[in-house]
C-alpha cells in the first residue's frame, strides 16, 4: 500500500496520491528514553506497574511535557467481574501535556510489547511525540464484543482520567483481530469521543448491538456546572447513528462485516456511489450536501473505506498508512453533540508552525508561532498579530487544533501566536500563570524577530483564556487594538480593580473594541442574556464596556439580535460609537453549544478584530482607528 495524501483525502477526490512520508510528523524524532533506547525497532523491556505507583512529581525543566519519569512502557491492572485484566501504556519521551493518544487493541496470540515493536507503533509514538493506550485480551483470548464491554469501559475510564498522564480528550482507535469488535463497541457507545477509527481483520458487530444505540438521541444536557440547553419546538435531535466518524476497515470478514459497514456509512452520511483507491480500497465519501451537524464548519470530509486485501503482517508501512488516515482528522467537544465538530488536523511541518520556548519569571514556557505565506503576500513586512490564550488545562497544541485559528490565519494573512499555560494543580495539567509578563516578552519577540504591524496586535481566548483577554481589556487596553474572546467575561470589582496573577490592577475605564461569544449551555454565571432581569457576570461585563464607550444598553442595534450561522445558531447584538457609527461592542450567543468554543466562531472573532488599529504615543496616550476594508484601503481609516 502507498501512504495517503491527507490533503486530497480531506478534499474528497476519488484517487489519492501516494506520498513518501510516514504520517504527519509534528516534530523532529524524539530520542528514545524510558525503558528502551536506540534507533529503529527496539525492545521495550518489561512494563513497569502503575498500580500503587506514586503520582509523578512536577518537572519544571521542560515546557509542556509530561514528567520525564513517566516516559516509557507501563502496565495497569483491572478487576473485571472478579477476573484480572491488564492494559498497557506507552509514553514517548517528548509527549506533551494533553497529547493525542492512539488506543490500540492488539490481536490474539501476540506478546503486546513485541507487537508494538514489530508494527512500529512505538516508533510512530516517538516520532510524533504522542502516546499509546493498549488494550489486550484476557488469559483465554478475546471474548465476544458483548463480553469484553466491561473490560473496555474500565480500561478507558482509567485512561481518560488519571494522575499519571493527561490526554487530548478525544481519541484515535485501532483494533486488530479479536480486539477490533471489542473496541468498536466503545466507539458506538461513545461516538463524540472518537476522532477516527481503523479496524484490521475484524468480523464487525452484529446488528442487534448496533440497533441498541442507533436511535438514541443527544439532548440538551451539558456537563456538570453548565446550563442545560433548551431547544425550540420541533427541533430535530441528533441520533447516535448520525455522528460522523471516519472509519476504515482493512481485510474485514466479508461474511459478518455488513451491519458495521452499514452503520458507519449511515453515520457518515455517505452516498451510494463508491470510488476506488489503491490504499484505502473502496471509499464511500460523505455526501457533498450532507446536513450532518459535526461537519457544518469543515464541510463533507468524512468517509468510510473498506480495503479487502490483507495487511502484510502488521508491518511498519501498514501502520504508517493507518496513522496517515487517522491523523488527517481531529475533533473537539467530547460531551455536547451540537458543539462537537470534526475537522482537519494541523500539519506543523507543511504549515511551518514553530514550537518555541522562553523563560518567564524563572520558568520555561512554550508557545506556537505561525507565519502563513499569505501574511507576507498580503502585508509585506507589516502583518497583524493575533495572540491566543487557551482555556484552563488547554495547551497551545490542543487549542491550535480545537479552534482552527491556523486556518483563519492561512486565509486572512495574519501571524498567529498561541500561548501555552504552566503546570498547575497536578504535574500533568496546566493553567494560566504570569500572563502579563509572558505577553510583554512575547510582544518584544514579535517586534524584534517577525514582520509585524505593531498597531494591529489583537487578543483572544477561551474560558480562562478569555478571562485573560478581558482582563487585559480592562487593565491594559493600550496593549491591543481590540479584543474578542469566548465563554468568560470580566468586570472590575467593587473596589474598581481586576486581578491577574494574584496582583490587583485598577480598571482604566478606557474604551477598547470588544467582542464576546458565549453558549446557551455555558458557565452558570453567563446564563441567560442582557434583558432577562437576571444580573450576572455577563451584565457586569456589558455595563463596564458600555460605560467606557459612553453608551447604554438601549443603544443596541436590535434588541432581538441578528441571527446567522448553521441553523441560525448565532444571535448577535451590536453597539456603535455615537459619533462615528462604528461598532465598538458586540455580543453573540451561540444557541446550540455548551461551554467549549467551536471553530465556526474563530472567523467571527477575526471579522471583528481585523477592522481596528491603535497607536500609542510616548506619554501612553492611545489613538484608535477603524477601517471598513480592514486596512486593505489605506484611505478608509477613521479615527475613533
Amino acid at each position: 500500500m502507498a501512504l495517503i495524501d491527507r490533503r486530497r483525502l480531506l478534499r474528497g477526490t476519488a484517487a489519492l496520491a501516494a506520498t513518501t512520508t510516514l504520517g504527519t510528523q509534528l516534530a523532529s524524532p524524539a530520542a528514545a528514553n524510558g525503558h528502551g533506547s536506540g534507533p529503529g525497532p527496539r525492545d521495550l523491556g518489561d512494563p513497569q506497574p502503575l498500580d500503587g505507583r506514586p503520582f509523578p512529581a512536577y518537572d519544571y525543566t521542560r515546557a509542556n511535557k509530561l514528567p520525564r519519569e513517566m516516559s516509557g512502557y507501563w502496565t495497569k491492572s483491572f478487576d473485571v467481574g472478579g477476573k484480572p485484566r491488564t492494559a498497557k501504556v506507552y509514553i514517548s519521551p517528548q509527549t506533551p501535556i494533553r497529547s493525542y493518544y492512539t488506543v490500540v487493541a492488539v490481536p490474539d496470540g501476540v506478546d503486546t510489547a513485541e507487537f508494538l515493536r514489530r508494527s512500529s507503533w512505538v516508533d510512530v509514538a516517538d516520532r510524533r511525540e504522542e502516546g499509546l493506550f493498549v488494550l489486550e485480551p484476557g488469559e483465554g483470548g478475546w471474548g465476544d464484543a458483548h463480553t469484553e464491554a466491561a473490560y473496555v469501559e474500565a480500561a478507558m475510564a482509567f485512561y481518560q482520567s488519571n494522575r499519571y498522564f493527561s490526554i487530548f480528550g478525544l481519541h484515535y482507535l485501532v483494533g486488530y483481530g479479536g480486539g477490533a469488535p471489542a473496541l468498536e463497541t466503545w466507539a458506538v457507545a461513545h461516538p463524540l469521543r472518537v476522532i477516527s477509527q481503523v479496524y484490521v481483520d475484524s468480523p464487525g458487530l452484529d446488528a442487534a448491538y448496533l440497533n441498541t444505540f442507533a436511535g438514541r438521541e443527544f439532548g440538551g444536557e451539558t456537563d456538570a456546572g453548565y446550563t442545560t440547553v433548551v431547544f425550540p419546538d420541533g427541533f430535530d435531535l441528533i441520533r447516535y447513528d448520525e455522528t460522523v466518524l471516519p472509519t476504515w476497515y482493512i481485510h474485514p470478514d466479508p461474511r459478518s462485516i455488513g451491519p458495521s459497514l452499514s452503520y458507519w456509512r449511515r453515520a457518515n452520511d455517505t452516498g451510494d456511489a463508491a470510488s476506488t483507491d489503491r490504499t484505502l480500497g473502496t471509499v464511500f465519501k460523505q455526501r457533498r450536501r450532507s446536513a450532518r451537524w459535526m461537519t457544518s464548519h469543515a464541510g463533507p470530509i468524512a468517509q468510510v473505506a473498506v480495503q479487502r486485501r490483507p495487511v502484510g503482517g502488521w508491518s511498519g508501512p501498514d501502520t504508517g498508512e493507518i496513522v496517515d488516515f487517522l491523523t488527517s482528522y481531529t475533533r473537539y467537544e467530547n460531551f455536547f453533540a451540537y458543539g462537537n465538530q470534526l475537522f482537519e488536523r494541523a500539519d506543523y511541518a507543511r504549515l511551518g508552525i514553530q514550537v518555541r520556548t522562553m523563560v518567564v519569571e524563572g520558568f520555561v514556557r512554550e508557545y506556537l508561532v505561525h507565519v502563513p505565506r499569505s501574511a507576507r503576500r498580503r502585508w509585506r513586512d507589516g502583518a497583524p498579530v493575533v495572540f491566543v490564550w487557551p482555556g484552563n488545562s488547554q495547551t497551545d497544541k490542543v487549542f491550535l487544533d480545537a479552534t482552527q485559528w491556523w486556518k483563519v490565519a492561512e486565509r486572512e494573512g495574519f501571524i498567529l501566536v498561541v500561548v501555552c499555560e504552566q503546570y498547575s494543580n497536578t504535574s500533568v495539567s496546566v493553567s494560566h500563570r504570569d500572563s502579563v509578563a509572558f505577553f510583554r516578552q512575547l510582544r518584544d519577540v514579535m517586534l524584534d524577530e517577525y514582520p509585524v504591524d505593531p498597531t494591529r496586535f489583537y487578543s483572544t481566548g477561551q474560558s480562562a483564556g478569555s478571562q485573560v483577554s478581558q482582563n487585559f481589556a480592562i487593565a491594559f487596553p493600550e496593549y491591543f487594538a481590540a479584543v474578542a474572546s469566548t465563554s468568560f467575561t470580566a468586570a472590575p470589582s467593587a473596589a474598581g480593580t481586576i486581578t491577574m496573577d494574584g496582583v490587583q490592577h485598577p480598571a482604566t475605564g478606557r474604551m477598547i473594541p470588544n467582542y464576546q461569544i458565549y453558549g446557551y449551555g455555558d458557565l452558570g454565571f453567563l446564563a441567560g442574556g442582557l434583558w432577562d432581569g437576571t444580573d450576572n457576570s455577563l451584565d457586569a461585563w456589558a455595563r463596564y464596556h458600555l460605560s467606557a464607550n459612553g453608551l447604554q444598553l438601549s443603544d443596541v442595534d436590535d434588541v432581538d439580535g441578528e441571527r446567522g450561522g448553521w441553523h441560525d445558531r448565532f444571535q448577535t447584538w451590536t453597539w456603535r460609537d455615537r459619533d462615528t457609527d462604528v461598532p465598538v461592542l458586540k455580543l453573540t450567543k451561540n444557541l446550540y453549544r455548551s461551554h467549549n468554543t467551536m471553530p465556526e466562531e474563530s472567523p467571527l472573532l477575526w471579522d471583528f478584530l481585523r477592522h481596528y488599529s491603535r497607536e500609542v504615543d510616548g506619554d501612553g496616550n492611545v489613538t484608535r482607528y477603524y477601517s471598513e476594508s480592514a486596512f486593505r484601503r489605506p484611505r478608509d481609516r477613521r479615527r475613533l
